[in-house]
């Protein structure tokens, strides 16, 4: 048998022949491009490519004529996946002429083109190559930073680059390039060296040769080497020498081959990032000769290179004049240029910096050209020499920075330089192999002389460099690596094609279809070879076939051997046999196991390598062997097993194992053909074989009988040792397929026997011993391999699916340890497989002489490692050895043993470190690398903090990669601690864990949430995708793009929405409804009506800043239009005729730019529409610009809202002065603002620069005066405040201070509406210095707060200090102020610029210089109004201190006024001589009003109720005073102020919750027009209306400092009189609340249906001074409070599963989610309905299965599981195995059980555990019918018993009762009782004497074994050579036997069942 094998194993067999052609070539012909390429064929050759006459580079071009075909090349490669998942295709590059074209495909996916390119000249080169996007130019970037995929296509002047995203870069070449590499870091050129250039005998100065380029956007640079000289000093210089060739460039080691033509030798390099150190070697100039002449030549060189980058002539050399320059000074130069000097090429400098268009001719000058010759004589360049020398303008250059070398080569390895060595030697192929071992060669081809030198290379220990080994040759005349298999395919010159691993041969490829050379051609070379050189072949055969390379390398030129082609066909003509000619001529193209021949008549062939062995246990076998044996033998072991399995016509899938066996028996020494249950596996095998192909002669036995007659025939022929016959060819056709066919064929019917009964019959036969032959391969190593292959069973075991794999392996591990004499083993398969493992069987003496050379490694254990039992002890709390394992074959038992020592026996550092406590590692002496990769692999991140230990676990798990279809494979009871971990974690997980863990635990929601949160911001979940026409009949108000299905769960009772909607449009004309009186005439009536029109239009105009605050960030525009902008609609219609009335019919007088500033707040309110994750470029703002002037307000107000929501930073600088030019005003003030806000707190200098353009104050006294308008002067100083907000930057602090007071200047500029610039001054004054208080750093002197109470109380200006002297020598002539401040102007600014300052500082005695004054005298002298400023900038500093209810607002009020204010409502006033009522009043409303301000502020956005009842009370109140009789004397102007201030402080408390009472406040304001009612009032009113429903209800306000400054400048309470008004207060800072804003509305969307849904959420806020801890439960979607009030937010069960958000861990998380439309997934829990279903919780199904619990399961009817569970593995499981029909009988029993088992699954939540039951219930009626054939079964229920008593769960349940996975089941007592029954039943029917037997030693029935194996494994009885030696009859009592069992850890009831038996008592004792 064993011969027949060999004999059968000669040949390898390739699979899949395809023809070959590559695909780009089809595809060319039906490119549009292909009319070019027809006409360019008739073009000669030399015009197509440039010629090059350097010898024989496999890039470079040679001149070819052309064949009838096009040039063409091609290249493939192993596709590349996306994402990591291992894909199986090629991908072809091919070109021809213009064209590149990228295809990808395999034999199972169709080729397709990817991408086509065409380029403008012919194409010389295509390649792949990633570059690395990282301006860190260390090494250590390279292994994080993002790569970008590009494909480059070389062309004679330019190089194109096209990245997968389609980004494209062109660079132009400075230079010939002969070839292009990629590298690790980027591209790679050679400099091609023209046949114009200098002889390389006469003397010149050398130019680099090599360049590099990191980046398409980086210059190219030179690329520096470094070599070690003879004297040991290395040496740097750039790369000059043209004898330099590279061969070959890879990249992972990043190396380069090269050959020196001169010497005839290959070289290794390593390339890598230049050092500094060596990057100034080189750049530094050179004392000895950096003459003026030295750097002169070089400018003229740079003149040329100039030139030629500009494209005059590329075909010629640049260097042409060069060499001229040097013609007449040759004499004079010394002799030492030889010594090959570096020097630089000046290339196009093009950093990333500029753009690919610019800059690519921008050479800078000449000392970028430094010569660093070693040792230059300065006589050596005479500049009067040269005849064409135009370098004297340029020679003085400004200072400009040399071009610095990225790259380095250093220099690793040179081949011996032997004596004889041919001219042309390079190499025309080079590729790196590795053997089966892992050993790596670098392997190349040497044509000429017909042999591939292989160079075996390792890493050094520490990693750092490359070693290179001997060199072995191999005769060949071609050669290909095949990575898939570690292998490489060898041409030999015979024509042969040979497998080599290394340098290790395997055998030859066989290629069906294709006679094998040796058969038809006797001569070595192949015949057409001796003709060629008489046909007119230009070169002897060696150097045509030298020069090519097409695998590794594609030459542009096809290849040369293409050229023969032509005269093969004519030689093969006259040839008698046509196929005589067709042998292989060369091997090209491999990717992963495919491989194309090219065959000598052109045609092309691909073959698949066949892999090493195609069923997994095959596999992990091998592994685990090779793993174990030193690595000559595990390749010899390896060859001989691939040259049997691969042989021709080898075998099938299945009987793979047993040719393994057979194979792998045979080297160990057995005779496999003698030994019963291997014999047998040929007959079933061949007999299968048989069957299978069709019985003979069908049509489907064609393949069989090819088989059949390829063996005997062709195989002796081939291997036949010598010419005269022996016996062993008789065996051999004894042995052979065809025989074994016939044979079997014969016998069919008599044969088909089971194996176990035809081992029976033969085992007479085989009585005598058989001994093992110890003089194989493996003898030694049987034990070592027997181990190995025990833990890999062992490993098969914890996979489910490997069952058939064990049943065989076992019978192989039986055998082994029989003969090992290893009776532990024995009986430890037994117990596992009763029925496969006989207690006797055939063994294999091993000759004891023979032992001792066996070698039994130091990890053998005489005990069996068992992984059951091992988990088993861990459960029972029992110590355990370490478990061994073989890394990277038993992965899974170390996932087991380290997840049960975490879970189980809760070390938490098990999986921390690579714990040795747990797992012993088996190797044989430790390869260092693996260690390091192993630790890494497993290196635990704390990716989170994780509490608890199940937590742990399931992290950890994720972390090493186990999914749940690991899990599913697992046996059900080592899975149960992992599922019962993943169950405690589903209940309460965190919410910031990554989407593996969670997909692992089984919750969706949170997986999508995290898979959510990896997203780019874009289009959420929730955004409304409302198609924009919908509404186009109507016209279009700005308010249809809102998330109606968000906001209709939020405000589901009403219609109060609609009713927002409604008051804010302003597109449709508005009622104008006037009674005509008949006194009126019909023109007295048109003006009543447009009076009437006039005054609803103030209304009109106010409301736009309210709608933009109800839209806000709701809407993501469609980049390809412009944004819709509702016009603002400014007519009326008068009923009954509805007639239209306008205001333009000239009746009445209509302020003139009334419109203006409405116009703007309408483009504010539609640009603020727009969300900030919205995808927006500077194009887009760009072209949303109006066509019309009138237009242009709108636009202005677009740009501001652009920069509030942040998209303005993306328009480019260019714009922003473009549109400053205009001087348009308000683009000027949008602009200024939304910039400034975009950079908020930045300090941004180039806004700076544009804001202090702006402001006088801001530019030198001297500069000319700049006419800016005021209002941009405000915008531009608030900007100032905003830019350097927070930041407390001195000198702006400065200016913005004496801007405060700035006086009015002489010219009467600076005199109107100094207050608006006054308060901006100060509100800027503020955001600078915001919330910093008394510590101001190094402002001491500016006496800050000083000056600013000076500014509010008034008194003598002070003298200007500084650069601001100048500017106001002269007073005004208008207004006379005096040396006194004006308070009017200064004292808002000042006022609120201190409560800025000293915002919640508590600052209680800057707080007292703002209280309100409490005499008469001093309130005379205050404006009431600034009264509110001080009251609410003292609350302000007091923040602690205010208190949500009317008392607190009252206590502000002094006592003066409490005493003496009127009540409103009386009808007498008081008089009183020296109290000014007026005066009094007026103060008390104001005081009120500021104080409802500040708890505005204070609780902004809270909800908070009793500030909101405080608010309301106060609102009501002014509302009661504004009709009161006597208000004329507070003033009805002064109470509508106050009343607006209150209302915004209300709808601030209230901001995003649409609060109703608020919303019939603003109604009801609404409705009142005319009167004191003015624009200011109207604005006010629906500004609260809008902060009510601010974003859609999406929105809520926020109370840190930033945004308390923002709703300062927005709620300013000053009002504007009418549209046109910003003297007191710009009106474009009203939007500034934008920046106050901040997402807080969380929405739960139902994971599975994917809509918004309710849920209840518990919040939980943190304790602080006023209260504790508390709990709030909120039903969601709803908003949430401010972030840092909150410890955490839980959504609560029962309906949905819960998930926690902790906010203590910070609260980045949630803000993320926030910001994403706040979409928060829930999963809803088995038998639970949504809330809006089921309001009250009475109709879900746990609610009605009340009754109890027998007939709740019982009354479980199948249909209702849909309720339940989407699963489909469910629903049908309830379909098929729980519904009853019609005549049950017994078998209702089990359906009721099912059912039972199936509601429990579902209604606990874990339906992974219907399987587990069944398998249980299953496994305890085979037990019951004595039909286990396995004992795996039972194990696993013995586990889960013991998980369950197991210390680590009862202790959890006492921490959880009622959670957990079997819990609340009568299930497992039930399992428990039946098995107990089952084994004692047994007993007593004669079991007990089976037992005895066993423990005694004695024959055991046959019938009775597997109950007896069952009975061992329950109850854990210990093997016999464990039971103490005392003998077992020795015992009295059962004490004195549970004294001697207790070492052997036996349990107690296990004893007592075996008591009777030990105690000699006949009787069974069952419990």
């Amino acid at each position: 048998m064993s011969n027949f094998y060999e004999e059968r194993a000669t040949m390898i067999a390739a699979r899949d022949l395809q023809e070959f052609v590559p695909f780009g070539r089809d595809h060319c012909k039906h490119h549009p491009n292909a009319l070019n390429l027809q006409l360019r064929q008739l073009q000669p050759a030399s015009e197509l490519w440039s010629s090059d006459g350097a010898a024989g580079l496999v890039g470079s071009l040679q001149e070819v004529t052309i064949h009838e075909k096009q040039k063409e090349s091609w290249q493939l490669r192993k596709g590349v996946s996306e994402i990591g998942e291992d894909v199986d295709y090629d991908e072809e590059l091919y070109v021809a002429g213009n064209m590149v074209i990228w295809s990808k495909g395999s034999k199972s996916q169709a080729l397709a083109v990817y991408k086509a390119f065409t380029v403008d000249s012919p194409v010389q080169q295509a390649l792949w190559c990633d570059f690395i996007i990282s301006q860190d130019k260390s090494e250590k970037a390279y292994s994080s930073n993002e790569v970008e995929k590009c494909i480059c296509i070389l062309q004679s002047s330019c190089i194109n680059m096209h990245s997968i995203e389609g980004k494209d870069y062109i660079a132009s070449l400075p230079f010939q390039v002969a070839n292009v590499w990629p590298t690790k870091y980027g591209l790679l050129f050679e400099r091609s060296a023209s046949s114009h250039e200098v002889p390389p005998g006469s003397p010149r100065e050398p130019l680099p040769t090599m360049f590099s380029m990191l980046h398409p956007l980086d210059e190219i640079t030179p690329l520096v080497c470094k070599s070690g000289s003879l004297f040991g000093s290395s040496r740097v210089q750039y790369v000059i020498d043209h004898a330099m060739k590279i061969v070959f460039l890879n990249t992972d080691p990043s190396i380069v081959m090269t050959y020196d033509a001169v010497q005839n030798v290959h070289s290794v390099w390593t390339l890598r990032r230049v050092k500094s150190e060596e990057e100034n070697v080189v750049l530094k100039f050179s004392e000895q000769g950096g003459t003026p002449q030295n750097v002169a030549t070089s400018s003229s060189l740079t003149a040329h290179l100039r030139s030629l980058s500009k494209g005059d002539s590329p075909v010629t050399s640049p260097f042409q004049n060069y060499s001229s320059i040097h013609s007449q000074s040759r004499s004079t130069s010394s002799p030492s240029l030889h010594s090959r000097s570096p020097s630089i090429s000046n290339m196009a400098a093009l950093s990333r910096a500029h753009s690919p268009a610019l800059g690519v001719h921008s050479f800078s000058g000449v000392q970028r050209f430094n010569i660093s010759s070693h040792n230059q004589s300065p006589k050596r360049h005479s500049i009067s020499h040269s005849p064409n020398s135009n370098s004297n303008g340029s020679f003085l250059a400004p200072e400009t920075e040399p071009i610095v070398p990225e790259l380095c080569i250093d220099h690793l390895w040179t081949e011996t330089i032997t004596n004889i060595r041919e001219k042309n030697s390079q190499a025309s192929k080079v590729f790196i192999t590795s053997d089966l071992c892992g050993q790596k060669f670098l392997c190349f081809l040497v044509e000429s002389q017909l042999q591939l030198r292989c160079v075996k290379f390792q890493e050094s220990n520490d990693k750092t460099q490359l070693i290179f080994g001997s060199v072995t040759n191999i005769p060949a005349k071609d050669a290909a690596p095949v990575e898939k298999i570690d292998t490489m395919l060898v041409l030999e010159g015979s024509g042969n094609l040979v497998l080599y691993t290394g340098v290790v041969r395997v055998g030859k490829v066989f290629i069906p279809g294709l006679p094998a050379p040796s058969l038809t051609m006797s001569n070595t070379m192949p015949r057409p070879s001796t003709p060629l050189d008489g046909v007119s072949t230009p070169k002897p055969l060696s150097k045509l076939l030298g020069s090519l390379d097409e695998v590794v390398l594609l030459s542009p030129v096809p290849e040369l051997r293409d050229s023969s082609k032509l005269h093969d066909s004519l030689y093969n003509e006259d040839c008698t046999f046509q196929q005589l000619g067709t042998y292989i001529h060369s091997i090209r193209d491999p990717v992963h196991n495919r491989v194309t021949l090219e065959l000598s008549n052109g045609s092309m062939v691909r073959i698949t390598i066949p892999e090493i062995a195609t069923s997994e246990l095959v596999q992990t076998c091998l592994q685990a062997i090779k793993f174990i044996l030193p690595k000559e033998i595990a390749v010899q072991m390896l060859v001989k097993w691939y040259n049997v399995h691969s042989a021709p016509g080898g075998p099938s899938y299945h009987s793979e194992w047993n040719l393994f066996v057979t194979c792998l028996m045979n080297m160990m020494g057995y005779n496999t053909d003698r030994l019963a249950w291997t014999r047998n596996f040929k007959d079933c095998h061949w007999l299968t074989a048989f069957q299978s192909s069709g019985r003979g002669k069908e049509p489907g036995g064609a393949k069989f009988d090819f088989e059949g007659s390829l063996s005997p025939v062709i195989a002796p022929k081939k291997a036949r040792p010598s010419e005269t016959g022996s016996d062993d060819d008789w065996e051999y056709l004894l042995n052979s397929d065809y025989h074994q066919n016939v044979e079997s064929h014969l016998l069919n019917r008599s044969l088909c026997l089971s194996p176990s009964e035809a081992s029976q019959m033969k085992d007479e036969d085989f009585s005598q011993n058989l001994s093992l032959d110890s003089s194989t391969l493996l003898f030694t190593h049987i034990p070592a391999i027997f181990f190995v292959l025990h833990l890999v069973y062992e490993e098969l075991k914890l996979n489910t699916l490997m069952g058939e794999g064990i049943c065989s392996l076992v019978e192989l591990l039986v055998q082994l340890a029989r003969d090992l004499k290893l009776g532990p083993y024995v009986d430890h398969y037994y117990r596992d497989y009763p029925t496969l493992v006989r207690t006797t069987g055939q063994v294999c003496t091993v000759d004891p002489g023979q032992t001792g050379f066996m070698h039994h490694p130091s990890f053998f254990t005489s005990e069996p490692p068992s992984i059951y039992q091992w988990v088993s002890s861990c459960l029972k709390g029992e110590g355990m050895p370490p478990y061994p394992y073989l890394p990277g074959i038993c992965e899974r038992s170390r996932l087991v043993v380290l997840s049960i020592a975490l879970y189980i026996l809760g070390d938490e550092s098990s999986v921390s470190d690579e714990s040795l406590q747990y797992l012993t590692r088996i190797t044989i002496a430790p390869p260092k690398l693996q260690v390091e990769q192993e630790e890494n692999r497993f290196s635990f991140r704390h990716s989170t903090s994780v509490s608890s230990l199940a937590e742990r676990l399931v992290v950890w798990m994720t972390n090493v990669g186990f999914t749940l279809r690991d899990l599913e494979t697992l046996p059900f009871g080592i899975a149960l601690p992992i599922r019962d971990a993943i169950y405690h974690c589903r209940e309460q997980p965190a919410s910031d864990w990554p989407e593996a863990v969670c997909l692992l635990i089984g919750r969706q929601d949170l997986s999508k949430q995290a898979c959510e949160g990896n997203l780019p911001k874009g289009k959420s979940v929730l955004s409304s995708d409302v198609p924009s026409g919908t509404e186009t009949e109507e016209e279009d108000d700005g308010m249809n793009d809102m998330n109606h299905e968000v906001m209709s769960l939020i405000w589901s009772e009403d219609l109060r929405v609609q009713d927002v909607r409604r008051l804010l449009q302003s597109a449709h004309p508005v009622r104008v409804n006037v009674v005509q009186y008949p006194e009126l005439s019909d023109h007295e009536f048109i003006e009543e009506k447009e009076n009437r029109l006039l005054q609803l239009c103030q209304r009109t105009m106010a409301l736009p800043v309210g709608r933009g605050m109800f839209t806000l960030f709701s809407y993501h525009p469609v980049p390809t239009e412009p944004l819709p902008i509702p016009k603002l609609n400014l007519t009326g219609r008068a009923p009954p005729r509805n007639t239209t009335v306008d205001l333009n019919s000239g009746n009445i007088d209509v302020p003139p730019n009334m419109t203006s500033w409405a116009s703007f707040h309408n483009g504010v309110a539609a640009g603020l529409k727009i969300a900030p994750a919205s995808q927006i470029d500077s194009a887009w703002i760009v072209y949303n610009k109006p066509k019309h002037a009138e237009l242009a307000n709108e636009y202005a107000g677009f740009l501001m809202a652009l920069g509030l929501n942040g998209h303005l930073t993306k328009l480019a600088t260019l714009n922003i002065h473009d549109y400053l030019t205009k001087g348009h005003e308000m683009t000027s003030i949008g602009l200024l603002l939304g910039v400034s806000a975009a950079k908020l707190g930045t300090m941004d200098m180039s806004i700076t620069r544009l804001l202090s353009i702006h402001i006088p104050a801001l530019l030198p006294p001297t500069s000319t005066e700049l006419d800016v308008p005021h209002n941009v002067q405000v915008a531009a100083v608030v900007g100032i405040g905003l830019v350097y907000q927070g930041t407390a930057h001195r000198h702006t602090a400065e200016v913005l201070l004496a801007e405060i007071g700035r006086p009015p200047g002489p010219e009467m500029e600076y005199c109107t509406d100094r207050e608006s610039y006054s308060l901006a001054a100060g509100l800027a004054l503020g955001m600078v210095c915001l919330g910093h208080g008394s510590n101001l750093i190094g402002m001491s002197d500016l006496n800050v707060p000083e000056q600013l109470y000076q500014y509010m109380v008034g008194g003598h200006r002070r003298f200007q200090t500084g650069m601001l002297r100048e500017k106001h020598k002269s007073p005004s002539y208008q207004i006379k102020e005096g040396d006194t401040i004006n308070v009017d102007v200064t004292c808002p600014g000042a006022t609120l610029a201190l409560a800025m300052i000293y915002l919640k500082t508590n600052n209680r005695s800057i707080a007292d210089w703002l209280r309100a004054p409490d005499t008469m005298y001093l309130l005379d002298f205050v404006k009431p109004e600034f009264l509110l400023l001080r009251t609410l900038a003292r609350c302000l500093i007091l923040w602690d201190d205010i208190l949500p209810n009317s008392k607190w607002v009252d206590s502000n009020v002094p006592q003066i006024i409490r005493e003496n204010s009127i009540s409103l409502s009386e009808i007498e006033l008081p008089c009183s001589e020296d109290l000014n009522l007026e005066t009094l009043s007026q103060a008390h409303v104001y005081i009120i009003a500021g104080a409802c301000l500040s708890l505005g502020f204070r609780f902004a956005g809270s909800e908070n109720l009793s500030a909101f009842n405080c608010l309301h009370k106060f609102a009501k109140d002014f509302m009661t005073y504004l009709s009161a009789p006597n208000a004329s004397v507070t003033g009805p102007y002064n109470l509508e102020t106050c009343l607006s201030v209150v209302l915004l402080s209300l709808a601030m408390v209230m901001a995003g919750s649409g609060n109703l009472k608020v919303l019939q406040l603003c109604r009801f304001l609404h409705m009142k027009t005319g009167g004191e009612m003015n624009y200011g009032f109207h604005l006010a009113h629906h500004m609260a209306l809008g902060l009510l429903f601010l974003g859609g209800g999406r929105y809520s306000l926020s109370t840190s400092n930033s945004s308390i400054a923002a709703l300062l400048c927005a709620l300013y309470p000053h009002f504007p009189a009418h549209s046109t008004d910003n003297r007191y207060h710009l009106q474009a800072l009203r939007h500034l609340y934008v920046l106050a804003a901040e997402p807080r509305l969380l929405v739960p969307v139902d994971v599975d249906t994917n809509t918004p849904c309710y849920a209840l959420l518990e919040v939980t806020y943190k304790g602080t001074q006023w209260y504790e801890q508390t709990k709030e439960e909120l039903m969601a979607p709803t908003l949430l409070p401010e972030l840092h009030l909150l410890k955490q937010i839980k959504v609560k069960g029962p309906r949905y599963w819960e998930l926690l958000i902790d906010l203590s861990k910070g609260t980045q998380h949630l803000k993320s989610i926030l910001s994403k439309d706040g979409v928060l997934y829930v999963k809803l829990r088995a038998g639970q309905l949504s809330y809006k279903e089921d309001p009250m919780g009475w109709q879900s199904l746990l609610a009605q299965t009340v009754a109890n619990r027998n007939s709740e399961a019982r009354a479980f009817k199948p249909e209702t599981i849909s309720a339940f569970t989407s699963d489909p593995a469910l629903l049908s499981f309830a379909e098929y195995f729980c519904k009853p029909t019609v005549n049950m009988g017994q078998k209702q029993e089990i359906l009721d059980l099912f059912s039972s088992v199936l509601y429990e699954c579902v209604t606990q939540e874990t339906p992974e555990m219907l399987p587990a039951y069944i398998a249980m219930d299953q496994a305890i009626r085979r037990l019951g019918r004595r039909e286990m054939s396995e004992t795996s079964e039972l194990w696993q229920i013995k586990l889960v018993l013991e998980f369950f008593s197991s210390r680590s769960h009862q202790e959890r349940l006492q921490n959880h009762p009622k959670r957990g996975l079997f819990m609340n089941s009568e299930f497992l007592p039930v399992v428990k009782c039946t098995i107990d029954n089952t084994l004692d039943q047994w007993l007593q029917v004669g079991g007990d004497m089976c037992v005895h037997a066993y423990l005694s030693g004695q024959p055991l029935e046959e019938s009775q074994l597997s109950m007896l194996a069952c009975f061992l494994v329950y109850h854990s009885v210990p093997a016999p050579r464990h039971l103490p030696p005392i003998g077992l009859e020795g015992s009295t009592s059962f004490a004195e036997l549970l004294f001697k069992f207790k070492q052997l850890k036996m349990p107690v009831r296990a004893l007592l069942r075996l008591a009777p038996l030990l105690l000699g008592n006949p009787q069974p004792m069952v419990m």
